[in-house]
């Protein structure tokens, strides 16, 4: 799995904007895993429709406290890709290392999910059942009888 992102931001009161990518792997697809997702510690922002955030408005209040955080997904694995954007919380560092730690804990949960799938090794399997023994000898008695007659000249059912 391959997890690009990247943040923009404008100048100004603008909030920034968080797009990624996540990437199966050809052989993480064959596995045909059921979906991972974790919830991450990048928070929920009022309004996120709202491209920016005036002094002292939702997130740049002093008091604000997000009220809940994204939930980051592995894409289904027919699909193989996803691709999506979280609007962020204004801040005045510029700095979101809840980004990282996020994705970092989706990998984390991803690759165990998949160590434990991968386990589940292929099987390949013929068998062949005939008839048994008993079976054999109860038509073979018959079948004989039948070409005898038949050698005979007999006619039967």
């Amino acid at each position: 799995m391959k997890i690009k992102w990247a943040l923009n931001k404008k100048r100004g009161n603008f909030r920034p904007t968080l797009r990624y990518v996540i990437t199966l792997e050809d052989f993480e697809k064959s596995l045909a895993m059921d979906a991972v997702s974790v919830r991450s510690t990048i928070p929920r922002i009022n309004d996120s429709s709202r491209t920016w955030c005036l002094p002292g408005c939702d997130e740049r209040h002093p008091d604000w406290k997000p009220t809940g955080f994204h939930r980051l997904s592995v894409p289904y694995f027919k699909t193989g890709i996803s691709e999506d954007f979280i609007r962020l919380p204004f801040r005045e560092s510029g700095e979101y290392p809840e980004i990282e730690y996020s994705f970092s804990l989706l990998r984390e949960r991803y690759e165990t999910v998949v160590a434990e799938t991968y386990r589940w090794g292929p099987i390949r399997e013929e068998r062949e059942l005939g008839l048994t023994e008993e079976t054999r000898e109860k038509i073979a008695a018959t079948l004989t009888a039948r070409k005898m007659l038949a050698i005979a000249g007999v006619r039967t059912g």
